[in-house]
């Protein structure tokens, strides 16, 4: 009833949509949790391997998600996905904590709400992390919703990732000039007792084995420089509170673009380690992504979740494929970090940041980094991965252009809490510059922190945040149109100068602060827009 229900559905999109829902709700409310979803053993049976050559005393067949392989009636409704990969044996050597690496020990039990992981720390006290390579992602679900027919659906749908993309991206950052872990994936025995009291999660299971970086013990040659590690809550923290420490905004849209390369979306705030470089006074933080779960996704197939992933619903689950034909998508889960690094670059600095991929990845580099994929599932998708690979890389700078313009049409520039001087100037052909200095002192000169001319045509607003100190605001120059400029103090004794002019009857300029302890000097093109309510300059440093 039901199937057919949704063949003959011939209403509009909206109707087509409230139907699948109602569908989907009937059948979570009359439909209970599989208990037993998962597989119980990866390591693949006689009937899986075939004809298939031993794997060797150290190696085993495994299938990383048997239970993802669906009839055909389940797949119209949810889709084909990548489920003919997690149900391909793939060999893979057996783990062994107390050899690899030259040894491990199991330091904590991590993970968040899907993936099963640990860290471990090596006889050198270099840190690794261990994670699952299907996911459970149930605990996302209220607790209601977990008993019900919803609990298999999303179950189900981690069969839309691929299991194996991690291991191609090396490759691809190496030749882009981005730092990067070297995953590997291992098998872990039913008898393996190594994990003591976590033994039971471990068996039986595909594990993904790769590089943490949190301190100096991690560093390799690979990253020159580099003294040091931070996680993104510590390296804003610095960046907020410090004007000695800064994010490499080149290294990070370079970081972003190979992120829509390889079509990752799931690029929050937790998903990157940063690398720390001293240079004279300065600190500066360089991308390291990690955690690579959701690399060439399949999510546009079948009925239910071709409807759920457009536009005008969860559109940042994007399919994999030659094209990059919706760049939003990929910035929706990174949007807290995108506004704040990369708010410095020109379109010209992004499209030679391009430019230059573009000729890094050559087709060999492409054809090379496919080929780390296990040699079963190659043969499956390998071909079909590269040339979408090849068709993406030939789209970045146009790729490029379309991000730029995004973060450009509305942009933040904070300072830090120290003392800083912010300079606008209205230029006559309507372009807006903006320039940040410290203010300098007998032991620390002024320096400049920030520059950049901006675009009437490309920007319709830029607010600055002074955040703590006495900062000083300087608005000046004479234009015949001209960008929304906000100003905003933040907390100390901050001091206003307006003396711009843009023609027509709007205010260009806008200052908030509190009215007390504070100088302002309005001139004609300034708005008051000071109050007594302190959270009129708030600024979100953490994005939680």
């Amino acid at each position: 009833m039901f199937y057919s229900a949704f063949i003959y559905i011939a209403d509009s999109p909206v109707l087509q949509i409230r139907k699948c829902w109602l569908l989907l709700g009937c059948l979570c409310l009359s439909s209970c949790a599989n208990e037993n979803f998962f597989q119980e053993d990866a390591r693949a049976t006689a009937a899986e391997l075939a004809e298939k050559a031993p794997a060797g005393p150290d190696s085993v067949w495994a299938v990383a998600g048997r239970h993802y392989d669906r009839n055909g009636f389940h797949r119209f409704f949810w889709g084909d996905h990548n489920r003919a990969i997690w149900a391909t044996p793939v060999k893979v050597p057996v783990f062994r904590l107390d050899s690899i690496y030259g040894g491990l020990t199991v330091e904590e039990k991590g993970g968040g709400f899907q993936t099963t992981s640990f860290t471990l720390r090596g006889s050198r006290g270099r840190l690794f992390a261990l994670r699952s390579i299907d996911k459970d992602p149930l605990e996302v679900l209220p607790p209601f919703w977990q008993k019900t027919f919803v609990a298999n659906i999303v179950r189900d749908q981690t069969a839309a990732a691929n299991p194996y993309g991690a291991l191609v991206v090396p490759v691809l950052a190496e030749a882009a000039g981005i730092y990067h872990a070297n995953p590997a994936i291992y098998y872990i025995s039913p008898s393996d007792t190594s994990f003591g009291e976590y033994a039971p999660a471990v068996q039986g299971k595909l594990f993904l084995l790769q590089e943490k970086f949190e301190s100096p013990a991690d560093l390799t040659p690979a990253f020159g420089a580099a003294t040091d590690f931070a996680d993104s809550e510590d390296a804003l923290k610095n960046r907020y509170e410090h004007n000695t420490f800064r994010f490499d905004q080149e290294a990070f849209a370079r970081a972003r673009l190979l992120d829509l390369l390889v079509g990752d979306w799931d690029r929050h705030k937790g998903q990157w380690e940063w690398a720390v470089e001293k240079k004279g006074a300065e600190h500066i933080y360089l991308p390291v992504p990690k955690d690579r779960d959701q690399v060439f996704l399949q999510m546009g197939d079948g009925l239910i979740p071709s409807i759920a992933t457009s536009k005008f619903l969860v559109r940042k689950f994007h399919s994999f494929d030659e094209d990059v034909d919706d760049v939003k998508a990929y910035m929706i889960n990174s949007a807290f970090l995108d506004a704040r690094l990369l708010h410095e670059l020109s379109l010209h600095e992004w499209q030679q940041i391009a430019r230059n991929m573009q000729a890094s990845l050559t087709d060999n580099v492409l054809e090379r980094a496919a080929r780390r994929l296990p040699g079963p599932v190659y043969d499956k998708v390998g071909k079909q991965i590269t040339e979408n690979l090849k068709s993406r890389r030939d789209r970045l700078p146009e790729v490029a252009e379309t991000m730029y313009k995004m973060l450009a049409e509305e942009v933040t520039i904070p300072g830090t809490d120290a003392e800083e001087k912010f300079v606008v100037r209205r230029h006559g052909d309507g372009q807006t510059e903006v320039t940040l200095y410290s203010i300098g002192s007998p032991r620390a000169p002024a320096r400049r922190l920030y520059r950049r001319i901006f675009n009437r045509k490309e920007t319709k607003q830029i607010t600055l945040h002074g955040l703590a100190g006495d900062d000083i605001f300087l608005v000046k120059g004479q234009a015949e149109d001209g960008i929304l400029v906000n100003l905003n103090g933040g907390l100390g004794e901050d001091t206003f100068t307006d003396s711009s002019a843009v023609e027509g009857w709007k205010h260009m300029t806008r200052i908030y602060d509190t009215e007390r302890g504070n100088d302002f000097y309005f001139g004609t093109e300034a708005k008051d827009m000071t109050t007594d309510d302190v959270r009129v300059h708030a600024y979100d440093r953490e994005g939680n």
